[in-house]
This record gives C-alpha cells, sequence and structure tokens, in this order.
C-alpha cells in the first residue's frame, strides 16, 4: 500500500496546478466540493485555488492538503510544523479535537496529518465503547416470522403469505446491537477504513471491525443524527458519535466522474480564534467575579440582531471584544470595525471595548475615547489590543492569555 502525498499550504495561500502534487483531478475534485459548500471555502482561478480563511485539512485521490493558519502574510515555508501544532491546539483546547499520543514508531514512518488524529480519536472512542460493553436497544422490524408476535400487517402478510400459511409478516421490536447508533458508528468506520489505505491507521481499523457487530450499511445524513436519542445508556457514546457526525457529513463518496472519495475537515479561522480567546478568558475568569458570555446577540433593526463576540460583566460594568484574525499593519483599525465597536457600546452600555488581534508581540496603549455628539455626554472608549499568541517566542501556544486580556481589562476598571 503506497501512502498518501500530503501538501501544507497556508490559509490566503495560491496553490496552482502542477505544483507539488496538486493535479487537474484534484482541481475538478475541490471545485466540485466549493459548489456544495456555495462557494464558501476557496476562489477558483484558471490555474489553480486560492485559499480563504477556512483551515484544517481535506484528502482527495490519494492526496491529504493541510491548510494552516498564520499570523505574517509572507509567513515562511520552514514554519509549517509550528503553524499545524497552533492549529491541533486550538483545535484541542476549543474541544474539536482531542489529540492522542501518537507511537513514535508510526511518526518514523510517515508524517501525521491532522486528519490522522481525528482518526485516532474516533478509533480510541470505539475501542473504549467495546471495552466498556455495547448497549443493546429496542427497535421495530417488519418481516415473516414463524410465530405470531407483535402486531400483524395484514396487507404486506396477504401479499407475501398466500401460499405460506405456516408464516406471520409482522412489525415486532427487536432487542439487539444492530441498532442506529452503531449503524452510525459503523459507516464512520467503514469511511475511516476507506481513506486510511496506505497507512498504519488501516491496520487498526481493521482490527477494530473484528471486535465491531456485525449492522445494517446506512446512508446516514444530516436528519439521521436528530433521530438519535440521548439517555444515560447512550451518554458514553457522545464524543464518538460527535466525531462520526463530521466525519460523515463532510465525506462526498463521489463527487465527480472519477468517483474519487473526499474527505474535507474545515473551519472558519475566524471563529477558531473567537473561541479560543472566549475559551481562554473564561478559564482565568472563574474565581474573579467576572462573568464572561460568547455571542451574546440584542435586536438591532426590523429582524436584524447584533452580537459582539464576547461580553464580560463585572460588577463595576460591562466590557465588549471582538476578536479579529487578520495581520493590522497599521495601528489603525478599519473604520468599518470602529463604526461596529462604537453600536456594541451604545447597545451594551458599555464604557469600554477592545479590537483584539493576533500578533507575535503584546501591544496595548489603552482606550481612546470616540468624538461625542454635539449635546451628546457619551465619551465611551474603544482600545487595539494585539496579542502574543506564542509563549517565549516558541512554538508553544501562550496559555496565559486570556490573563494577559483581562489585565487590560481590570487596569481599564481601576
Amino acid at each position: 500500500m503506497v501512502p498518501h502525498k500530503r501538501i501544507q499550504v497556508y490559509e490566503h495561500s495560491f496553490l496552482r496546478i502542477g505544483d507539488k502534487d496538486f493535479d487537474t483531478i484534484h482541481f475538478v475534485a475541490l471545485s466540485k466540493l466549493n459548489a456544495l459548500h456555495d462557494y464558501q471555502y476557496f476562489d477558483l482561478k484558471h490555474n489553480g485555488i486560492m485559499f480563504k480563511q477556512y483551515v484544517g485539512v481535506i484528502q482527495v485521490e490519494g492526496l491529504v492538503i493541510e491548510i494552516l493558519p498564520k499570523i505574517d502574510r509572507y509567513e515562511s515555508e520552514e514554519n509549517k510544523e509550528k503553524w499545524q501544532g497552533v492549529l491541533i491546539e486550538m483545535l484541542s483546547v476549543t474541544k474539536k479535537l482531542k489529540v492522542q499520543k501518537v507511537g513514535q514508531a508510526n511518526v518514523a514512518k510517515q508524517s501525521i496529518t491532522l486528519l490522522d488524529i481525528y482518526f485516532e480519536w474516533f478509533l480510541s472512542e470505539v475501542q473504549l465503547l467495546i471495552h466498556q460493553g455495547l448497549i443493546k436497544q429496542y427497535y421495530k422490524q417488519s418481516g415473516n416470522v414463524k410465530a405470531l408476535k407483535g402486531k400483524l400487517e395484514f396487507a404486506g402478510h396477504i401479499q407475501k403469505n398466500l401460499a405460506h400459511k405456516e408464516r406471520f409478516y409482522t412489525t415486532h421490536q427487536v432487542y439487539e446491537k444492530d441498532h442506529l447508533i452503531h449503524q452510525v458508528l459503523g459507516q464512520a468506520l467503514d469511511i475511516i477504513t476507506n481513506l486510511s489505505k496506505g497507512s498504519y491507521i488501516h491496520t487498526k481499523c481493521k482490527t477494530l471491525k473484528l471486535d465491531f457487530p456485525q449492522v445494517k450499511s446506512i446512508n446516514a445524513n444530516e436528519t439521521t443524527f436528530t433521530k438519535l436519542t440521548k439517555s444515560r445508556k447512550t451518554a458514553p457514546y457522545e464524543t464518538a458519535l460527535s466525531i462520526a457526525r463530521l466525519v460523515i457529513l463532510n465525506y462526498a463518496p463521489s463527487i465527480s466522474k472519477g468517483a474519487e472519495k473526499m474527505l474535507a475537515l474545515l473551519f472558519d479561522m475566524n471563529k477558531l480564534w473567537e473561541e479560543y480567546i472566549l475559551v481562554r478568558i473564561k478559564q482565568i475568569s472563574r474565581g474573579n467575579n467576572i462573568q464572561v458570555y460568547g455571542q451574546n446577540s440584542k435586536a438591532f433593526w426590523s429582524n436584524i440582531s447584533i452580537r459582539p463576540d464576547i461580553v464580560l460583566v463585572s460588577d463595576k460594568e460591562q466590557f465588549i471584544i471582538d476578536t479579529k484574525w487578520k495581520n493590522i499593519g497599521s495601528n489603525k483599525p478599519s473604520t468599518h470595525d470602529l463604526r461596529q465597536m462604537y453600536v456594541y457600546n451604545e447597545y451594551w452600555k458599555s464604557n469600554k471595548s477592545l479590537l483584539l488581534y493576533p500578533s507575535n508581540n503584546d501591544n496595548f496603549n489603552g482606550y481612546i475615547c470616540f468624538v461625542a455628539l454635539e449635546g451628546s455626554d457619551n465619551h465611551h472608549r474603544c482600545g487595539l489590543g494585539k496579542i502574543s499568541i506564542f509563549k517565549d517566542c516558541n512554538k508553544l501556544l501562550n496559555d496565559q492569555i486570556g490573563s494577559k486580556i483581562l489585565k487590560w481589562l481590570t487596569e481599564s476598571m481601576d
């Protein structure tokens, strides 16, 4: 088996057909994937793909494309390992990923991709469920039986059993492991087995399948997951089902004529940065008598609402933070962003708001007043903060980033 080839690119970069291992067949598949998702992932050029703000991983036709975040527009190629680590850690902190330890032997054989980590996470969760004991469930089944049980279906009975008086066509309850939850997990396991050919994970899949019960093959969709009932018995399945949902709903088995199989796990980097900052601030705010809310909305006009990324509430005041995943070269935010912050201050009756940008160094110079309208005594303010995402200039993310932001906040309250 030949392992998958891998390409690592940065968000907002251009990948040309013929560069690295990116061929026309990959371009066609990605263009059709983009069309399925309202053209939000890429911009299509006549000779390649221009990536947008989405980061993550795509696998198609023997090729894995990892799209990595960056701060600097001219980020060095040598830093891709560092930025892969940033993405993995951000996904982990925001609970979108649980990093499993990967054996050194496997690391030595091939590069570990983001997709490998998701697959390992799923396999570990399923293995744990098997070890704990897979649950049985009741479900209704219609068919011929030799003894009358359940409800006799007259139309089906007459149609199928005119020549078989000894049989009954009924709808009856069955109690076994071949139920919807295991069918969903089985479908995800099949997809991962299919996509992992040529890698060490494929062997793990085959081994796990020997212990997994034989279940009916299904084609789950969004509606399928709404039918899954939650109970105390199914609680241990929640993580495995959430990964299965991610895999199944992002899998396109025949997106073009070549019937190549594709899986795309992509995340909007703007939203990921916002969620990461929210988690870090919540971690540090416990015990500080500060309430932290994400996406707190208010009615604005007609059916339109507005919602800042983060609202902090203390005994003294409310404080607004809006996160921006972009490199602000100058120290001047856009007029649009400032208008947005002015409105947030007005609607949340906040005296201070903060535009927060990622950076390699901390930089915060306090708050500047908006110019009050004639006859108004409202002089609420907005600050611009650049926050270092790394710890001591190394590859590790700064886990004290929430403490730094909270310090800017509490100092402003004095």
